[in-house]
């Protein structure tokens, strides 16, 4: 009887210990990506070309629903930086890495996930935008000599290359000509059909600078961390021509929920003012006003290109990892730090608590997992990825967090059946759940109604709040958000 049941513990644990405590730890490669909605061909969408990321996610595993923590980026990088769900307003904030990060001391309590892994022998290199400030620099009225880093601990080398640019942040809203939204005082369209090669535009610097780094990192003794954050899709929605000559503007869908969801107050929603401060816009859609449907065919049109460009410079890192014999010791992550509203109810942006806002793609592909299971349908959050990371690498997870290991979801023979699915996030004084039937969120303001309700089983683009019709169950949903913590705007 022992030995059928000791049989049976090695069958349940068959392809588990990728890791043995002495083996060598795996590179890690990180792709952030802005703005970027789970409409890729391996999330099931046949419009949005992206044969790249679909390559690595055959290889990995993709989590159809990821959630972060904050609709917005320096906040949403900052929960997944530090493993940590908002404690204090300021930390639903853009400034959030810069308010309790940057300009202090090191301490014993690592700044980020990335400081403890340069603490525990990796190089650590970090391309672009991975915390909120482009280059890992901020003040940019200041001198380059001024600017102080972001993450001052996380990085042995921290590097990006502005081009014609000149500094990160106009780099960021680069147009094709070296301008940008900043020096051209926000008189240009939200987009640009560019006549140039990938490396007429940021990204593209990006990636030749990630592939340099692969080049030298593999000749490295020591396990390396490499973070390549990509812009786009960010606004403005910039891509090379040929990216853009994927699609033919006329058969690009329109979103399946035009209109603002019943029984909710406007103030759950917005009136786009990031896409609308693009002057130039040929049309000014609000909540009032939807944009029409030829404009909103060219801007989700903007938005495809934009998105296929960055997975072009993804595929170039994925070739790189292979063509140095990096791709059997290397985890690769790529992450989306929101999602984006392209005219969903109404608006064209991210900072709502809506599941186009809050749901982003999370893809990870780890070498050593033999039967890594390739769909992943479990709830899960961006705070889980730093205790992951650590697990994998065989680091110590340093303090306490809400944040789980997401390595029992990563095998086909699903250890984790215990998962709890409840993913919190929050912005606009409310706080959101999303449970695997429903989304429920509470609002702390006075404008009525404060809670809203949605049934994913037959409303799974969030039209019609329910929560009047279901006072029991948003009892019980009452419940499940109080463990997120719902003081947070009590305080």
């Amino acid at each position: 009887m022992r030995y059928l049941i000791f049989l049976a513990f090695l069958s349940f644990f068959k392809g588990f210990s990728f890791q043995a405590k002495n083996d060598t730890p795996p590179n890690v490669l990180f792709i952030f990506v802005d703005d970027l909605r789970p409409e890729l061909g391996c999330y099931g969408t046949k419009i949005i070309k992206t044969p790249n990321i679909d390559r690595l996610a055959s290889h990995g595993s993709v989590f159809n629903k990821h959630y972060v923590q904050v609709p917005t980026c320096g906040a949403s990088r900052y929960a997944l930086l530090t493993g940590l769900l908002p404690k204090a307003k300021n930390q639903l904030s853009n400034e959030a890495i810069r308010t309790y990060i940057s300009g202090q001391p090191e301490k014993d309590t690592p700044e980020t996930f990335i400081h403890q892994l340069r603490r525990n022998g990796y190089f650590t290199v970090g391309i672009g935008k991975i915390s909120h400030y482009i280059d890992g620099l901020y003040g940019y009225a200041e001198s380059s000599k001024g600017a102080k880093p972001e993450l001052p601990y996380s990085w042995d080398k921290n590097l990006f290359d502005s081009g014609k640019w000149k500094d990160g942040w106009d780099a960021f809203f680069a147009y094709a000509d070296g301008s940008s939204r900043i020096t051209k005082k926000r008189q240009v369209k939200p987009y640009e059909n560019g006549n140039v090669g990938d490396e007429g535009y940021p990204d593209g610097l990006s990636a030749k600078l990630a592939l340099h780094q692969l080049d030298s990192l593999s000749n490295s003794k020591r396990p390396f961390f490499l973070a390549v954050g990509f812009f786009k899709p960010h606004l403005p929605f910039n891509a090379p021509k040929k990216y853009w000559n994927m699609y033919p503007e006329n058969s690009i869908p329109l979103t399946p929920s035009p209109e603002i969801p019943e029984y909710i107050n406007l103030a759950s929603l917005h009136n786009s003012p990031e896409f609308n401060r693009y002057a130039l816009g040929e049309e000014k859609p609000d909540l009032n006003t939807p944009a029409s449907k030829a404009y909103a065919q060219k801007i989700r049109h903007a938005y495809y290109a934009a998105v296929s460009y960055m997975d072009a410079q993804v595929g170039k890192l994925i070739e790189k990892l292979k063509e140095k014999g990096l791709d059997k010791n290397t985890v690769v992550v790529l992450w989306g730090d929101h999602g984006w509203q392209l005219g969903d109810h109404r608006v064209w942006g991210k900072h709502t608590l809506f599941e186009r806002a809050l749901r982003s793609p999370l893809i990870i592909m780890d070498p050593r997992i033999k039967e890594q299971k390739k769909k992943i349908d479990k709830i899960v959050s961006s705070i889980d990825i730093y205790p992951t990371l650590m697990e994998m690498c065989n680091v110590e997870m340093p303090y306490k967090t809400k944040g789980r290991s997401m390595i029992g979801l990563l095998y086909q023979n699903e250890l984790d059946k215990a998962w709890k699915e409840a993913s919190y996030s929050y912005f606009n004084k409310g706080i959101s759940v999303r449970v695997p039937r429903y989304r429920y969120t509470k609002y702390f303001r006075d404008e009525f109604p404060v809670v809203e309700l949605y049934d994913h089983t037959v409303d799974p683009n969030e039209n019609v709040n329910i929560a009047a019709t279901k006072p029991h169950l948003v009892k019980k949903l009452d419940s499940i958000l109080e463990e997120g913590d719902t003081g947070l705007y009590l305080k």
